[in-house]
């Protein structure tokens, strides 16, 4: 038989079952049981939360990169290649590799239908399983409860934040998405919360399991300042332990302290200034992911972020009153149709002098005509286009060296916008070879 493309595994597993999202561990924990994939590793810390999950995972995984663990991370969803879902040591998947595993699983799935993600996260645990890792971090699709992640106990399990999203599934509610959110808790075993007001079905499920519970402002805290922030948290064994001055990351002090709670539970070298470096150089590509590039003669300033919820928008717009910009700031903005449009506009109204919308390149798009006219509702300047590509290049028309570009509001968006920067970089490079 001829082997399949990873490009053809993919479009098969978009097949492969009758629904995109099927809720649910009976099939996923079936699988696993066969092809022997219940530890992928001696060490599991499973992420979960409404916002902040995959800087979280990042600072984690780069902190027990700089002990020299081999640290496996699974992560969704990706912005250009699927590769980018699975890292061993700091390196994507090849096609081969991810091939190789989805092979293995479709030959020992039997007639067992599994859904995109569920083959994607059973396939991530073939290969860190043969990887031979000291540590694997795995982040949460949808929930945690009934996600395929799920399946796997964990040795530490964080809960970034709890804000409501995807209320088809986890319920309207904080207190019904702290339920699924706490689904990833296991009996006995660490349980961090980086959300400083958590729900109640959150506390009561650590307390049923008797877990130790680690959370942000009681164990564990930061203090922000203009230049420098602090952090305090508490080991195994209820010792205080501090970093002071630490330098302004570009992604959020939030997850990066939560990210240090679980590092210090996990009782590993501790060198303050190793562990200033580290989270200083992590970085996560669109999020808070500031760019600079050249655009017909003028240096523009371009602020790429995957925020799509009132939470991660409240978040954005409090870490952008922190650095205005000179002039203006214009937005690029782009939405799917199930997202809560208002909650996710209204904190940036005015943070944003220029709004640019455009929709997304695929079937869950929300219309730039709905995007338009909620924001001309709401007393925005704001102008519609016909794709993101559209959208950006009509701010960069208009903007000068002082202002700043914000393009925001779905990972579509943000691909859109980093294939544009690629295109761009590899023309430049043309351009400099033959003139």
């Amino acid at each position: 038989m001829t082997q399949r493309t990873l490009g053809e595994w993919l479009a098969y597993l978009e097949q492969l079952h009758p629904s995109a999202i099927d809720m649910g561990l009976e099939r996923s924990q079936q699988v696993a049981a066969r092809l022997g994939l219940g530890q992928p590793a001696p060490r599991v810390i499973t992420v979960t939360g409404t916002n902040g999950k995959g800087s979280t995972c990042a600072f984690v995984a780069a902190l027990l990169q700089a002990q020299g663990l081999k640290v496996g991370v699974y992560s969704s969803p990706h912005l250009l290649r699927y590769n980018e879902r699975v890292q061993l040591n700091g390196v994507e998947a090849t096609d081969a590799q991810l091939c190789e595993a989805f092979a293995a699983l479709e030959a020992g799935r039997g007639d067992i239908s599994l859904t995109y993600f569920e083959m994607g996260t059973l396939a991530a645990f073939w290969l860190f399983e043969r990887a031979q890792l000291d540590v694997v971090v795995l982040e949460v699709g949808l929930g945690g409860r009934l996600d395929t992640v799920n399946v796997v106990d964990a040795d530490l399990a964080l809960v970034t934040s709890i804000g409501v999203d995807h209320a088809d599934y986890l319920g309207n509610t904080r207190e019904s998405v702290s339920f699924e959110k706490a689904g990833i808790f296991r009996q006995g075993r660490p349980a961090l919360c980086g959300d400083l007001d958590p729900p109640q079905p959150l506390l009561d499920k650590a307390r049923e399991l008797d877990c130790p519970f680690y959370l942000r402002g009681r164990e564990f805290t930061l203090d922000i300042g203009d230049t420098h922030w602090q952090w305090r948290g508490q080991d195994a064994r209820g010792q205080r332990v501090e970093l002071l001055d630490l330098p302004l990351l570009n992604l959020p002090m939030e997850n990066a302290a939560l990210a240090l709670q679980a590092y210090l539970l996990l009782d590993l070298p501790w060198d303050a200034a190793q562990i200033a470096a580290t989270l200083l150089a992590t970085k996560v590509v669109g999020r808070l992911d500031r760019r600079t590039f050249d655009w017909q003669g003028k240096r523009l300033s371009l602020m790429l972020d995957v925020g799509h919820n009132p939470h991660a928008a409240q978040y954005l717009a409090q870490r952008l009153a922190r650095t205005p910009p000179l002039e203006r700031r214009l937005a690029v903005f782009g939405l799917l149709v199930d997202k809560d449009l208002d909650g996710v506009v209204a904190p940036l109204l005015g943070s944003v002098q220029s709004w640019a919308v455009a929709p997304l390149d695929t079937p869950r798009s929300r219309p730039a005509a709905e995007l338009e006219t909620a924001l001309q509702n709401l007393g925005a300047p704001v102008a519609s286009y016909a794709s993101v590509t559209a959208a950006l290049e009509a701010q960069c028309a208009v903007a000068t060296a002082e202002d700043e570009i914000l393009l925001f509001g779905s990972f579509y968006c943000v691909a859109e916008a980093l294939e544009w920067l690629a295109r761009r970089s590899t023309e430049e490079a043309a351009h400099g070879i033959t003139g």
